[in-house]
């Protein structure tokens, strides 16, 4: 089997070769038959033998030259009626290219084949009807094998792009799936994270609490710190078993219904937030974790820059108004960050923002303080029921 794959790919390598040799060899035989007949090796003898070597001889550059060797071929068959070098040559010609040229070269090779019948041969009439079955049948079948040759092209082409499309979309898809868990994580995480650190930086600045204050803020760090390691393990756990194709969605996966349990997280951590929640039951998922993510990412953000200040949520609206989101920090007295941020999260608000349809601006208030606020659509249809929260204002810490 492997001396039979070496001589495949010998034979491919050398094949055309071979064939231009023979096809010259072939063409040579006819050219010395033709001439040696009539009256012998006379004039005209030498000159059909002459024009047909001079034919015969150009094929070997058939493929680099066609449309120079088939104009050689016209040549030999006007002057010494040699058909066979004019055949091979149209043959080559049609297989390379079948547009005008083929057609103009095509009807010189017949007109050729005509003037020789009736200047020599005084077969004008039997010339003017054969002619076209003897050019059109070298032709025809180089035509057949061009085009047969350009249609197995253009599948190897078609099935190579394919291959690579295949490849740029998972590659998308790869890129998709990384930039989706990182902000999954980055939304889960952050949260859990800046509110260790707020339970942490509030025992590092009251020194002198006594040992309940510790006790809670030990137990909160602890309860806070275990709910993190268990998303990270739910989000890394979706890495190593999703073999989906569409791909599971990264859990936890938040409601709009869970936005009092993280402001309470907030409040547990010793921000002073007030909050307005007025959202009607039926919120699609797709909207409610939206909600979920900017009131989350706009805490988050509170926690690590403005820790001290104050901060407002108010969520309300309902189906055909749309609902808006609006998130407002009065200004800090701290000047550090607790936390360093990446400048990850506003983007990523945005782009989910953006996915829904909807609308986000940020940006610092006339006080000094900072706000989000954002808009997403919900289209008209049956009537929702509220259930409005009553606004809750808590004392400073």
């Amino acid at each position: 089997m492997r001396r039979l794959r070496r001589w495949y790919a010998w034979w491919r390598t050398h094949a055309p070769r071979i064939r231009d040799f023979l096809y010259v060899a072939f063409s040579l035989l006819t050219v010395v038959a033709q001439a040696s007949m009539g009256n012998g090796w006379d004039l005209r003898g030498w000159v059909v033998l002459a024009a047909g070597v001079i034919s015969s001889v150009a094929l070997l550059w058939r493929r680099r030259f066609p449309v120079t060797v088939t104009m050689i071929g016209i040549v030999g068959m006007l002057v010494g009626g040699i058909f066979v070098p004019l055949g091979l040559a149209l043959l080559t010609l049609a297989i390379r290219r079948r547009d005008v040229v083929l057609v103009i070269l095509t009807i010189l090779g017949y007109v050729a084949l005509v003037l020789n019948s009736g200047l020599f041969d005084e077969a004008f009439w039997v010339s003017v009807f054969t002619g076209p079955f003897l050019i059109g049948t070298w032709v025809a079948i180089g035509a057949f094998v061009g085009a047969r040759r350009d249609l197995v092209a253009s599948w190897q082409d078609r099935a190579e792009r394919a291959e690579a499309e295949r490849e740029l979309r998972a590659e998308q898809a790869r890129l998709g799936e990384r930039a989706r868990i990182a902000q999954e994580m980055h939304d889960v995480l952050a949260h859990k994270v800046s509110l260790i650190a707020l339970h942490a930086g509030g025992l590092e600045v009251n020194p002198a609490v006594g040992p309940e204050k510790i006790e809670g803020s030990a137990r909160l760090i602890r309860e806070t710190a275990r709910q993190a390691m268990e998303d990270l393990r739910e989000v890394l756990g979706v890495l190593r078993s999703d073999t989906s194709v569409a791909g599971a969605d990264l859990a936890p996966v938040p409601q709009a219904a869970d936005l009092e349990r993280l402001v309470a997280d907030s409040r547990a951590a010793g921000v002073t937030v007030s909050s307005e929640i007025a959202l009607p039951t039926d919120v699609p998922l797709s909207i409610g974790r939206t909600i979920y993510r900017i009131v989350q990412e706009s805490l988050t953000n509170v926690h690590k820059h403005a820790r001290g200040s104050s901060t407002e949520v108010l969520v309300f609206g309902g189906r055909g108004d749309g609902l808006t989101v609006r998130v407002t920090n009065v200004r800090p007295v701290a000047a550090d960050s607790l936390l360093p941020g990446a400048g990850a999260g506003l983007v990523g608000l945005r782009e989910r923002v953006v996915l829904v349809g909807g609308r986000l601006t940020t940006g610092p208030t006339p006080a000094g303080g900072w706000r989000v606020e954002a808009w997403l659509p919900w289209p008209a249809g049956r009537e929702s029921e509220t259930v409005p929260s009553v606004p809750v204002e808590e004392g400073e810490r």
